[in-house]
C-alpha cells in the first residue's frame, strides 16, 4: 500500500515508529535541521505564526515559550492533530485538522509561515506558496524544510538496507511523484528540482533571504563516525523568504 501526505500518520504502528525515529537526539530533525531553523527565524517575540503540517506541535511550545503572541499548527492527519493537542493542551495554541491544499490560511495575518520536512508531500507547491505569501504581513517570514532534492530524485540507495554512506542521484531532472520506503511503510512524495522550488517561490512574490543545506555540526553528534556520515550527503534544503 501507498500512503499519501498525512495518511500514513493515521497508522498507529507507523506513528509510534515515526515518533521514535523523530525524538532521537541525534535525528537529523533535532540535530541538523532544529537549530538551523532557529538561526534562520532568530527571534519570535510579539510575532503571529502559522505552522504548516505541525506535526505533534512541540516545535510550537518551544516558539511560544521564546515569545510567540500566538501559534497556529495545521495538521493533516487526525491521530496526529489529536496527538498536538493533548501535547500543547492548555498553553492556548490552536490546532487544526485539516488538509495544507485545503486549509485557508486567511490574508495578511502571520509574521511568520514556517513548516518543516512538509512542502516535498506536495503536488501543487505553487499553489502553496501564493497561499502562503497572502497570509504574511508586509516584511513577513516564510521558513521552511524540505528533503533534499538530491535525495528525492531517486530511492534506489535505499535498496540497500543499514545506515547509508552515500546516495545515488538519478533521475533528478524527471520531476513528479515519488514512493519512499520509509518507516517500513511506502509513502508518495514529490521531487521537484531546487530550481523548481526557487522559481517557484519568486513567482509567488517573495524574496529568498537564506538557503541552507544542512551542514551538520560536530557538537550535535556524540560519535565522530556518525557525524561523518551527516557530512557525506546533504538531506535537508532549508529556505528563508521574505514578503
Amino acid at each position: 500500500m501507498i500512503y499519501k501526505g498525512p495518511s500514513a500518520y493515521n497508522e498507529e504502528s507507523f506513528l509510534e515508529n515515526y515518533l521514535k525515529r523523530r525524538n532521537r537526539e541525534e535525528s537529523p530533525n533535532n540535530a541538523i535541521e532544529k537549530p538551523i531553523l532557529m538561526e534562520l527565524i532568530q527571534t519570535v517575540k510579539g510575532q503571529e505564526v502559522l505552522d504548516l503540517g505541525c506535526g505533534d506541535a512541540a516545535y510550537g511550545l518551544d516558539l511560544m515559550e521564546i515569545g510567540a503572541r500566538s501559534y497556529t499548527g495545521i495538521e493533516g492527519s487526525k491521530q496526529m492533530a489529536e496527538l498536538a493537542k493533548k501535547t500543547t493542551a492548555g498553553s492556548g495554541i490552536q490546532i487544526i485538522n485539516e488538509s495544507l491544499e485545503a486549509a485557508d490560511f486567511g490574508n495578511g495575518i502571520y509574521d511568520l509561515v514556517t513548516s518543516r520536512f512538509v512542502v516535498h508531500y506536495l503536488l501543487d507547491i505553487e499553489s502553496l506558496f501564493a497561499k502562503v505569501h497572502a497570509s504574511l504581513k508586509e516584511k513577513g517570514r516564510f521558513i521552511f524544510s524540505i528533503q533534499h532534492p538530491l535525495t528525492t530524485s531517486s530511492f534506489k540507495s535505499k535498496a540497500q538496507g543499514g545506515k547509508r554512506e552515500d546516495w545515488i542521484v538519478d533521475d533528478y531532472f524527471i520531476e513528479g511523484e515519488r514512493n519512499e520506503p520509509w518507516v517500513r511503510e511506502t509513502i508518495r512524495k514529490y521531487h521537484w528540482t531546487t530550481e523548481h522550488y526557487i522559481t517557484a517561490l519568486l513567482a509567488a512574490g517573495f524574496q529568498l533571504q537564506a538557503l541552507r543545506e544542512g551542514k551538520p555540526e560536530r557538537s550535535r553528534f556524540a560519535t565522530k563516525e556518525e557525524y561523518d556520515r551527516r557530512t557525506r550527503v546533504p538531506i535537508m534544503l532549508i529556505f528563508s523568504c521574505e514578503k
